[in-house]
């Protein structure tokens, strides 16, 4: 099975959320100029590539949802996009099959459309609540 492209989209956006968030924040670099990178995680050609919020923090979310019950899919997260140690790299840390990263990614991108589909059916389902009670109170 392959990767899902809308979920690997949401993660690299996350991951360039995530890395943004752990900058200082106040103006200054965290890392001296000298040792920038160009071609950086986070930048094409040196233009910095925008993030989107809400989409990175409900991903967000989700990935931390996996902690519980699927640590392995978390850790895999982790490092694939957070600690940009690649597939080879994670599979040495994890101690297993560079074709077993692969599958925990895909099992990983699996989970995390559900549990998006089961919020944005939680939101649809309160958002009807809403508007049947606003019907209610206006007759």
């Amino acid at each position: 099975m392959a990767r899902i492209e809308h979920i690997k989209r949401r993660l690299d956006n996350w991951a360039l959320w995530k890395a943004r968030q752990n900058d200082t924040g106040l103006g200054f670099h965290s890392r001296s100029i000298l040792a920038v990178d160009v071609w950086m995680r986070g930048s094409y050609n040196g233009a910095s590539i925008p993030h989107f919020e809400d989409e990175a923090s409900e991903t967000d979310e989700a990935v931390t949802a996996l902690k519980l019950g699927r640590g392995h899919l978390y850790t895999t997260l982790d490092c694939i996009y957070l600690r940009d140690l690649g597939v080879k790299a994670t599979a040495l840390r994890m101690q297993r099959a560079e074709s077993t990263i692969h599958a925990q990614l895909e099992q990983a991108d699996r989970a995390i459309a559900a549990w998006l589909e089961a919020q944005a059916t939680e939101r649809e389902r309160r958002r009807a609540t809403a508007l049947a009670a606003q019907r209610q109170r206006q007759l």
